[in-house]
């Protein structure tokens, strides 16, 4: 894989075609979720990490898998713990017998991979979580007295259940700022959910095969010309100024960080370049405005009370 990638591969137009035969695959195998598929997308194309909240049986792992088929990438899955340790994420170091001697093996952990999927990520302990978010900001690991780098591209996706809290080590507000978006995912629509008994009850094959029509390469390259998309000043100044106002509105405890307005940014750059445009427009931001948010700020309690979402307040905002 070459350490720069080839952006002159793709324009707006041949990357967008690119990113809709993806959901096209995916679309053979998940039915519905077309705003989750768009967004994951987005996220990827970012460079970021994903949070993805949602009640269980809602077909995240499926998702996630097909995503990396379809884009020819490795998959690990994390099931979170709390005995689960650091270092049956990043790897450790076993004893191996060479010939006549005995020598250390570095065995790679799941974190080794192109696509990771973090299965309730808030069951993992502090310190397990935070193995796992150095490597999200680092891209990298140390173990065994040694730093590794991880794959490229590298995507970790991971899932809380927003119900069942009881045993969870909910994440602290600096380490949610680490994902680039917060995805949620809710239930299918009565006519989605008919498709999906049928599928899964019937004689059809539940999950088609799916073709991979993207390289890890491509990928990357894709993920370059992001950056080269333009964005018009004001909308630019749009974007901080939106997240300049979580930090003073009257029903958020706390605010962004400036964090949160690179990641409007450069998400409002991917939407864009998905949506087929070579410029970001206002719709870009607005479309990334939520789940780029709802992680980074908290509702006060007596917002709360009253039944005030953090969806909620950035519309208002916005």
């Amino acid at each position: 894989m070459s350490d720069r990638p080839d952006t002159d591969a793709f324009d707006v137009e041949t990357a967008s075609a690119a990113v809709e035969r993806v959901e096209s695959e995916i679309g053979e195998r998940i039915v519905g979720q077309e705003t989750v598929v768009r967004q994951l997308l987005v996220c990827l194309l970012t460079g970021g990490n994903a949070l993805v909240e949602g009640i269980p049986g809602l077909g995240k792992t499926l998702l996630i898998r097909t995503l990396a088929e379809a884009i020819d990438l490795s998959f690990a899955r994390i099931q979170n713990t709390p005995d689960l340790m650091p270092s049956d994420i990043t790897g450790t170091e076993v004893l191996r017998e060479s010939g006549d001697d005995r020598v250390f093996v570095f065995e790679e952990g799941p974190v080794f991979a192109n696509v990771v999927l973090a299965d309730e990520i808030n069951r993992a302990t502090p310190k397990t979580q935070a193995a796992l978010l150095e490597a999200m900001a680092e891209g990298q690991v140390t173990a065994g007295g040694e730093t590794r780098a991880l794959p490229e591209p590298f995507f970790v996706l991971a899932t809380q259940n927003p119900i069942d809290q009881e045993g969870t080590y909910p994440l602290p507000e600096a380490q949610r700022d680490r994902f680039e978006m917060k995805i949620t995912i809710t239930p299918p629509s009565f006519d989605e959910e008919l498709a999906i008994v049928d599928r899964y009850t019937g004689t059809i094959d539940p999950a088609p095969p799916v073709e991979t029509v993207l390289t890890g390469d491509e990928l990357r390259a894709i993920q370059a010309l992001v950056r080269q998309v333009p964005i018009a000043d004001d909308i630019r100044e749009r974007a901080v100024r939106l997240v300049a106002d979580t930090r003073t509105a009257d029903r958020l405890e706390y605010g962004a960080s400036p964090r949160a307005s690179m990641a409007l940014v450069v998400g409002a750059k991917a939407h864009a370049l998905v949506d087929g445009r070579p410029y970001v427009g206002e719709a870009d931001l607005e479309a990334i405005a939520r789940p780029a948010l709802r992680h980074r700020v908290v509702v006060d309690l007596r917002a709360q009370r009253d039944g005030v979402t953090p969806d909620a307040v950035i519309e208002d905002l916005l």
